[in-house]
């Protein structure tokens, strides 16, 4: 039997568990031949180097150096920094090099409004035909988010923005309608987080959620993609609705990437990279292992 998942994800954030771990002699080496398989690289010019290869298969890529929940201005805009140091780096369109990111990443815990300018710059120094893809978080902060990427696509850079929508939440076709709107992208998942309220129960009932989002979707004429590694709503949404964009994790599957491909179907591939790689591999435990 496997550990309680609210467990498994309590340990996924526990910086003294990482900070054991890291000080044993084998520690950290051990856990980065276990976390290499999910993570593009522990430095931007690694990651570059996985996207590429997952470029020259037909892959699209979300590159995301990942961090979360900072509170302070100053690390914030160093993170601002980096981003704009690997946009600078990017392959140029028609090559489907994206970017990814979570806005505690940028302090939107501490100034909502300073993190809507860093998200702005980023959008604004892509290319065209590039987006950066916002990502999901927990409830709590589901309106600091919504209210970020709608103020910064209505400053004209609806078409560089995506944003994902947590199917298992209550609030999820709203937010998708208020999103689809706006013009932005819409990244569809079940959604991870354990919610203490104002979610569907993880199972059937997140899966109906899912499928019918995916419908919502499809009849708006939405620009959207479902980022998912569950075969049969993957394949419900594409019977019904056509070649879709599918997205996974990298590391996840790989096989089913190159299938898709075989039949002409879209896919990207969710690329995090950087020194905390360790806590976002104790997710991917805590999520397939999970009971």
């Amino acid at each position: 039997m496997g550990l309680d998942r609210a467990v498994l994800f309590r340990l996924a954030t526990s910086e003294r568990l990482e900070r054991a771990v890291k000080l044993l002699p084998v520690g950290e080496a051990a856990a980065w031949r276990a976390a290499s398989r999910y993570v593009g690289g522990r430095s931007q010019g690694q990651a570059l180097a996985t996207a590429a290869t997952l470029l020259a298969h037909g892959h699209g890529v979300s590159l995301d150096f990942f961090g979360e929940r900072v509170l302070d201005p100053a690390v914030a805009d160093e993170v601002l920094r980096n981003y704009l140091e690997l946009t600078a780096a990017l392959p140029p369109p028609p090559s489907e090099a994206w970017l990814s990111l979570d806005l505690t990443h940028l302090a939107v815990d501490a100034d909502r409004s300073a993190a809507a300018d860093r998200l702005a710059t980023i959008a604004q120094a892509l290319h065209r035909g590039g987006r950066v893809q916002v990502g999901a978080e927990d409830a709590a902060r589901a309106d600091a988010i919504l209210a970020c990427v709608l103020d910064v696509a209505a400053r004209g850079l609806a078409e560089r923005l995506g944003a994902t929508v947590q199917a298992n939440l209550l609030r999820a076709p709203a937010d998708a309608d208020a999103l689809v709107d706006a013009g932005v992208h819409v990244r569809l998942v079940k959604g991870a987080y354990l919610e203490a309220n104002g979610a569907q129960p993880h199972g059937e009932a997140t899966d109906v959620a899912f499928l019918r989002l995916g419908f919502r979707l499809a009849e708006r004429g939405a620009t959207w993609s479902m980022a998912t590694h569950d075969g049969r709503l993957r394949e419900a949404l594409l019977l019904a609705h056509g070649p879709l964009p599918v997205e996974q994790l990298f590391g996840v599957r790989p096989d089913i990437l190159d299938e898709l491909r075989s039949r002409r179907i879209p896919t990207r591939v969710y690329l995090p990279y950087g020194p905390n790689w360790y806590r976002y591999w104790m997710r991917r435990v805590a999520e397939s292992r999970g009971t």
